[in-house]
């Protein structure tokens, strides 16, 4: 059974430094791509980044680029984001995201984890 287990969020200002984590277990997982992606407050699920397994191809939207940064460690099964330069946008639950997934927009939280939520105050 595949297991994912974000932590690491929290209630946070603007600005600034913060990084998930996700232990992942039940699978290969330095066979994956993975997908972190995110659910603001009343909105479905965001695309925010993917990482291929060996970390040689990394991908962000424009919404995130430049500010958040992909990282894993195979050797621990765990991937991390690293979120700096926070917004107040960037309130969200956050998701680890094993492949095949495509229900990017669904309200329905992703299969395998229960997220870890993410306050970013002014």
């Amino acid at each position: 059974e595949v297991q994912l287990r974000e932590s690491g969020g929290g209630l946070v200002q603007t600005g600034g430094s913060l990084r998930l984590s996700c232990e992942a277990s039940g699978f290969t997982f330095d066979l994956y791509t993975m997908l972190w992606v995110r659910q603001a407050p009343g909105k479905g699920l965001e695309w925010i980044s993917t990482i291929s397994s060996g970390s040689d191809k990394i991908n962000y939207p424009d919404s995130v680029k430049g500010r958040f940064t992909v990282t894993r460690d195979n050797a621990k099964n765990s991937l991390y984001l690293q979120l700096t330069n926070r917004k107040t946008e960037d309130t969200a639950m956050y998701y680890c995201v094993k492949p095949p997934f495509t229900a990017f927009g669904s309200t329905r939280p992703p299969p395998g984890g229960h997220g870890t939520q993410v306050t970013v105050s002014s």
